[in-house]
């Protein structure tokens, strides 16, 4: 059995997050740039929990086989992203989230069901005669 739970966000929420994408994606170009090698890497989305205690984190990484790699990577330096992160918004907020970082594979799936239904075969529909 599938379940769905709709999720609704906050404007607190919301704000939140807005700002701690900026402030990880400024972290991630000045700290972290020489680390991933020849991957582009890009911070897609971040999901806070209700209580702000807890930053999910979309990470898109291109080229896709490198996925895993940039993922460990960033699993190494997740305290010292946390600690750098703590000194960015210390001041205006209260705790600092716990950061749970995610590989983003939308645009893998994207493509995977492009070309899915690129190869379907679905024949023209025939008019009908007067």
């Amino acid at each position: 059995m599938i379940t769905f739970e709709l999720v609704m966000e906050t404007k607190r929420q919301h704000k939140y997050a807005k700002q701690l994408l900026k402030d990880l994606a400024d972290i991630f170009q000045r700290d972290m740039q020489g680390s991933f090698k020849n991957a582009f890497v890009t911070l897609t989305d971040v999901e806070i929990s209700p209580d702000l205690a807890i930053a999910s984190i979309y990470v898109s990484v291109l080229p896709v086989q490198n996925g895993e790699a940039v993922m460990e990577v960033i699993g190494h330096n997740s305290k010292r992203i946390r600690g750098t992160l703590g000194r960015l918004i210390g001041k205006q907020a209260r705790i600092v989230p716990e950061l749970r970082f995610f590989l983003d594979q939308t645009e893998e799936n994207a493509s995977k069901m492009d070309a899915l239904i690129n190869s379907l075969d679905i024949p023209e529909e025939e008019e009908p005669e007067e």
